[in-house]
């Protein structure tokens, strides 16, 4: 092959040619070749070449995709070590009470998913009687992240080995009454069961890489012996679509985590119709992974395919498998053999000769089932040689059909996710197939029955002993509570004690409680610190010489700032997570360190810290999955406001952060004002997550980077702190221009960086305006709602109780304005429970780029506004004239 007219360059031609004439001769071989035995012969030599290089350890550029075949020929496969009989019996039930529990449920209308357990039935199969390791082995077992549609399978073989009763099939879909089954893999509703939410397509690829890479971490901060775990991630071929799917392939393949297996069931449908109807998505997704750096094993074809390439002496059948697009591979599923041999075989010559001497029932066998996901041999054979590779993590592409078993009203057609159930004959049908002993009286009264085997039976028990080696069931979640002691008192002591004349934001004070909370003895090792990138915006580069940024690799150059105090230090027991620009990883970081207590029966303390505005935006999703996953630890919200970030603009800007925190039941939020409520949270906070009695919560705690003098705290004062409102002072400890005893009052209520604003009017109200302002803050207008909406819940038990902020305010004269750097519904979720007359001031809108003081005047809150409002209000109650509201805003220029 000469060099084309007019080529582009390319790197070769900077790279020095030592022998002109050798790499000529190499040149003209393959010229030679493809003259003589064509240009397919010498593309198959120059692939043969390259994997060969790659084999031998060449540093070449990897082949990104190779032949439509499996990755291992039947003639490599191991031998199978289970008793194949059995365990189809054993999968063959399990078919049938998941397409059971579905139709039965579908008389309540509740809805569930056969097909996609169907056609993975043997990826699963498989891995519970020869991979899985449970809980009660050595270590922590493996980590399943089960794709949720499949969730009737996994009911189904728990109901098997004994788990689950006939009653909680039944009550699939329907948990009010208390002995119900979730639709999908939620802890929080069957916390014995499953370990990780993973139905919110894309987050469990996410967090699975992540869980495994929490492992060695782990591992390499010595606190669990991790190296027997394994993550194992079941997803659709049709979820590799969700960005967050392959957001961090990169990762698990930099950081060699062979500790983690992707399963991709490649049926090759979402949930309309074809995953890529004019492609072909398990190339993409080799292309896609091998580019990434994972070892890549490809199971597509059953072994009746064997005859057919055994018989293909010129490639032909590879290179058609290789060109036909999912979508019309799919008719073929669902078409006679005369299709098949017309558009299918009759592309070309050598393919027509090929199929004359196969049968018609060669040919639909092949077409129609034979994949390899439906063969445990094969799957076998998968999953050993993934647990064997070593230096990087594997993906399994495995082929199947999509409602393999349910008949031809189901297999492969386009609408088989939407459909919720099989007709009595159908089931007949499947029955047959599977060579199940249900006699057609178990369907007299026209309701599908499930079937059992015997608690006794030769399936139970084989099962049972194959669980009973891999060190007991699975899924299984199991939690060994182990109480963490309270830290010492003086961590807390500077926080408490307030910053004297030195001005601190609240961001630094919690870094630096947090600092003093990490040297502690007994539990300082298990605070594990989690950021996007940007540590220094938050303070927290102090951290870096002392606690380490966690690398695998360990620090392998010389940082660029190796002389100052506080250089970037890597160490392979680093105890932060520095994750990069990836709110979604470091997010995926803080659920697998969440949840270590009972993951791996080692509890943690995680604090994510991040742009307040980049949090629960971004990733509420994940929040909602950590809340799932019974997660505990604090989520930090820095720069928090709509305000206080200044010239960062509309985009940067939080005023809604907490809206979507009160969201989610699980988040306790709190918009501390000054440092000392930080220390009372989370010191409350580790007492509540981690002592005798943990509760499944987590924390949402919002810090301003504005420096402000800290106070220290008043007396008496710890209860309001954690229940959300206490009055900080009265108009009568104002030093200077005190009002009169006869002036009119008013509340001022506010949380986070607002009190500052309303400190200042209230001493603006008093010299000014002869009014008395109490200062109250309100470090949590959520808790403060959730504990009156307990209230009202009592009382239609018959139960009367007062809310706490009802009882906070009693007696208090004037009405009430409550101020944030919020928007305005964040301190009106309490307005229904003040029985003062209430109204707020808050930042509706979007941000813009501006200094702190420009942009509060804008929102109208800063002390000038807030004064006006005030008046306004008393102005109202006939407490001062109206000609006094419009004096204020003429004075102050509003």
């Amino acid at each position: 092959m000469s060099d084309p007219v007019g080529k582009l360059p390319s790197e070769l031609d900077q790279l020095p040619d030592r022998d002109t004439e050798e790499t000529a001769e190499w040149a003209a071989s393959l010229d030679a070749v493809a003259q003589a035995a064509g240009t397919r012969r010498a593309e198959y030599l120059l692939r043969r070449t390259l994997q060969h290089a790659e084999a031998a350890g060449l540093a070449l550029p990897k082949l990104l995709e190779t032949d439509y075949v499996n990755t291992i020929p039947t003639a490599a496969e191991p031998e199978f070590p289970g008793d194949e009989e059995m365990e189809a019996r054993i999968t063959a039930w399990n078919r049938w009470n998941a397409a059971a529990m579905v139709t039965r449920g579908s008389k309540y209308g509740v809805g569930g998913h056969i097909a996609t357990f169907a056609s993975a039935a043997w990826l699963y199969e498989t891995g519970f009687q020869h991979f899985f390791r449970g809980k009660e082995a050595d270590g922590s077992g493996d980590q399943l992240y089960i794709q949720g549609h499949a969730s009737p399978g996994i009911y189904a073989r728990a109901f098997l080995d004994g788990r689950i009763s006939e009653q909680q099939l039944d009550n699939f879909r329907q948990e009010s009454g208390g002995n119900g089954l979730p639709s999908y893999p939620h802890p929080r509703r069957l916390p014995w069961l499953w370990e990780f939410p993973t139905v919110s397509m894309g987050l469990g690829p996410l967090s699975a890489i992540y869980q495994a890479r929490f492992n060695r971490y782990l591992q390499n901060r010595s606190i669990k012996d991790t190296a027997n775990s394994h993550v194992w991630a079941f997803l659709g071929d049709g979820e590799m679509d969700e960005p967050e799917s392959t957001a961090a392939l990169a990762l698990a393949s930099r950081e060699q985590l062979d500790n983690l297996t992707f399963v991709i069931n490649c049926n090759l449908q979402r949930l309309d119709g074809p995953v890529r109807a004019n492609f072909r998505v398990v190339q993409e997704l080799e292309a896609q992974f091998r580019g990434a750096g994972w070892n890549v094993i490809k199971s597509l074809w059953g072994s009746a395919w064997d005859e057919l390439f055994q018989l293909d002496t010129t490639g032909a059948l590879v290179r058609r498998l290789r060109e036909v697009p999912d979508a019309q591979f799919q008719t073929y599923a669902t078409r006679d053999v005369a299709y098949i041999r017309q558009h299918f075989f009759g592309a070309n010559a050598d393919l027509v000769q090929l199929a004359g001497v196969l049968s018609d029932a060669k040919i639909a066998e092949c077409f129609h089932s034979s994949r390899g996901g439906h063969e445990p041999r094969k799957v076998y054979a998968a999953y050993k040689a993934a647990l064997e590779h070593k230096g990087a993590p594997t993906v399994i592409l495995a082929q199947t059909v999509k409602g393999y078993t349910l008949g031809a009203g189901f297999e492969s057609k386009n609408a088989n996710h939407q459909m919720k159930k099989l007709t009595i004959d159908e089931f007949k049908d499947m029955r047959d197939l599977l060579g199940l002993p249900i006699p057609d009286s178990a369907f007299a009264d026209g309701q599908v029955p499930y079937g059992h085997p015997g608690a006794n039976s030769p399936e139970v028990q084989y099962l049972n002993e194959r669980r009973a080696a891999l060190g007991g069931p699975a899924p299984a979640r199991k939690v060994k509570h182990v109480a963490l002691p309270a830290p010492a008192d003086r961590s807390f002591a500077p926080l408490l004690k307030g910053s004297g004349k030195q001005e601190m934001a609240t961001t630094m004070a919690f870094v630096r409680l947090v600092k003093d909370l990490m040297r502690d003895k007994e539990t300082g090792k298990r605070w594990v610190p989690i950021v996007p990138d940007e540590a220094r915006t938050f303070g927290m580069e102090s951290l870096f010489p002392s606690a380490g940024i966690y690398s695998p690799l360990g620090q392998t150059y010389e940082p660029v700032d190796r002389d100052q105090l506080m250089y970037y230090k890597e160490a392979k027991d680093g105890q932060i997570l520095n994750e990069g620009i990836t709110e979604a990883g470091a997010m995926a970081d803080f659920i697998a360190a969440c949840t270590s207590y009972a993951t791996h029966g080692e509890p943690m303390i995680p604090f994510y810290i991040f742009y307040s505005m980049f949090g629960w935006q971004r990733t509420a999703d994940q929040m909602w999955q950590l809340a799932d996953q019974l997660g505990k630890g604090f989520i930090v919200g820095a720069t928090a406001g709509r305000t206080t970030l200044t010239g960062e603009g509309l985009q940067h800007a939080d005023g809604h952060s907490h809206l979507i925190a009160s969201t989610n039941p699980a988040s306790l939020n709190y918009d501390p004002a000054f440092a000392y409520e930080i220390a009372v949270i989370v010191k409350d906070g580790l007492r509540r997550m981690y002592g005798e009695t943990p509760e499944d919560v987590f924390y949402y705690l919002t810090v301003y980077n504005e420096p402000k003098v800290q106070p220290a705290m008043p007396e008496g004062v710890e209860e309001g702190i954690l229940k959300g409102l206490y009055r900080f002072n009265t108009a009568a400890s104002l030093a200077e221009a005190a009002p009169a005893a006869d002036a009119p009052r008013v509340q001022l209520m506010a949380s986070g960086t607002a009190i500052h604003w309303i400190l200042e009017a209230q001493k603006l109200l008093a010299a000014e305006w002869n009014v008395a302002a109490d200062v109250w803050s309100a470090t949590s207008w959520g808790e403060l709602r959730r504990e009156a909406l307990e209230c009202d819940e009592a009382l239609l038990r018959g139960e009367v109780r007062t809310p706490y902020v009802t009882r906070a305010l009693e007696g208090a004269q004037g009405p009430v304005l409550a101020v944030s750097d919020w928007m305005r519904q964040v301190p009106d979720q309490i307005s229904q429970w003040v029985e003062q007359d209430y109204t707020s001031l808050g930042t509706d809108g979007f941000g813009l780029s501006d200094t702190r003081e420009g942009a509060r005047r804008h929102f109208g809150v800063d002390a000038q506004s807030i004064v006006v409002a005030a008046l306004a209000q008393l102005a109202r109650r006939g407490e001062v004239p109206a000609s006094a509201v419009k004096e204020a805003r003429e004075r102050y220029g509003l």
